[in-house]
């Protein structure tokens, strides 16, 4: 399988964001590009201020039946297409946010998955997601974590759990707003997105394919950093900070088959031996 994860930026105008996606889109088939992994927010873009986010600086949020999201079908096609935006859902009657993600064909909707793990002052501006399932593609089944999810290994773990062979995390992944570097390499949020793609990848001996955003919005500064990492957690493609493509052919089954053949991490577990549920100090 030919894989690509995208680093780049997509702000507010959702027409310029579709025009680049197709753009995009159209340079990855021309690759043979099979599963392509769009950033977090790419329709839309993120928040520019994660302790404050401001009500009237909030992305567009849409409807998973919005034109845009039959557009960005339309041009899948043949390819599976992961992608992040905003979705604007009813909820017990009440309409709500979600940092949400979509993977698609041209045939329609394949998954979603919304954000569970929120940081800083996201909750001000979405309501979490309670769930992490994998799902059945062309290409075989697949799960997806929005970046912060990343952090907690419970979730890649129950997507693993649940079948997936490839996880796709897509990220709208900042460097330090507390503790800024000079250099992105010493930031320590670069460092940690690194560590948590491998880590998370060989944890689970599968495929991961790990976007981001780049560039500037608001007080955020994105830290591309796009990759595939095989299930041993060796990283196979990579970007650095600017806008471009991580590529790389995995056969998966192999290589998973491989990473597993004398250590198998999902079949040797011992769930009876951890706590699950934080204790009160």
């Amino acid at each position: 399988m030919r894989i690509a994860a995208v680093a780049a930026h997509f702000g507010r105008d959702l027409d310029r964001g579709l025009e680049k996606m197709q753009r995009i889109v159209d340079d990855a088939r021309a690759s043979g590009v099979e599963l392509l992994v769009f950033p977090d927010a790419t329709l839309g873009g993120y928040l520019t201020d994660l302790r404050h986010p401001s009500a009237d600086a909030m992305p567009p949020a849409l409807r998973e039946d919005a034109w845009q999201i039959a557009r960005v079908v339309e041009m899948a096609g043949d390819m599976v297409v992961c992608f992040g935006y905003t979705e604007e859902a009813t909820v017990d009657e009440e309409v709500v946010h979600h940092n949400a993600a979509l993977c698609v064909t041209g045939d329609g909707v394949l998954g979603r998955h919304r954000k569970v793990h929120q940081p800083a002052g996201e909750a001000l501006a979405y309501r979490a997601g309670g769930t992490f399932r994998a799902f059945d593609t062309p290409l075989g089944r697949l799960g997806m974590v929005i970046d912060y999810d990343k952090t907690f290994p419970e979730s890649a773990r129950s997507l693993a759990l649940d079948g997936a062979d490839v996880v796709a995390c897509l990220s709208a992944w900042p460097a330090s707003i507390t503790d800024r570097a000079s250099r992105l390499p010493q930031d320590r949020q670069s460092r940690l997105f690194d560590l948590y793609d491998s880590a998370r990848a060989a944890e689970n001996q599968v495929v991961w394919v790990s976007s981001n955003q780049t560039g500037v919005m608001g007080g955020l500064r994105f830290l591309g950093q796009a990759k595939v990492v095989g299930p041993g957690g060796d990283v196979l493609a990579r970007t650095w900070s600017k806008g471009a493509l991580a590529v790389a052919e995995v056969d998966v089954e192999r290589e998973i088959a491989r990473s597993r053949r004398i250590l198998h991490h999902l079949e040797e577990l011992t769930p009876s031996s951890y706590v699950v549920e934080r204790r009160g100090r």
